[in-house]
């Protein structure tokens, strides 16, 4: 029974889709409100006015107001288009705490169903960070044991050195 709701959710929306909306600003993984409303099926500003009115359940570790300089180079890079008209505001960022806080205020069954999914996301995420992290680890540890068997048998293959002989007077061993 457990697997329905997130067959249900990801038949509405695919993991990549959720996965690509996921932005590193600030050095925190978050969501825009524009992307959460289209995915949760509601209006950027209607989801911006639940979070306006319950200002205690989003602090500012939960969500923040993206600069100008932040949004346009969110736009640069992700070569997001402006949309028409453009926003009279600039966009807010949700933490994945700020995500998991929505679904209190935005109480519909879809927006259950999605929040369960964009916190999965974010959890796959951290998920394949750790992994990756642990392998780059891995990987410099052999690496650095590679290096030291190189130097070993570059030792081993080079040539003797030459047996010089000495300039000047070296007196006889008699």
């Amino acid at each position: 029974m457990h697997n329905l709701p997130m067959a249900k959710a990801q038949s509405i929306i695919p993991i990549e889709r959720i996965a690509s909306r996921i932005y590193l600003i600030r050095g925190q993984k978050v969501m825009l409100d524009e992307d959460l409303a289209e995915l949760y099926g509601v209006t950027t500003g209607n989801l911006n006015l639940a979070v306006r009115r319950n200002p205690k359940r989003f602090p500012d570790d939960f969500v923040f107001q993206l600069t100008a300089d932040e949004f346009e180079s969110l736009l640069l890079q992700t070569a997001r288009p402006k949309a028409r008209g453009g926003r009279r505001n600039l966009p807010f960022a949700f933490t994945e705490q700020g995500v998991a806080m929505l679904s209190s205020v935005l109480r519909s069954d879809r927006a259950a169903e999605v929040n369960v999914l964009i916190i999965r996301v974010f959890v796959m995420m951290r998920q394949m960070l750790a992994t990756n992290a642990e392998l780059a680890r891995k990987v410099d540890h052999l690496d650095r044991k590679v290096a030291v068997l190189y130097e070993s048998f570059q030792k081993l293959l080079a040539p003797p050195a030459p047996k010089k002989n000495p300039i000047g007077y070296v007196p006889s061993e008699d």
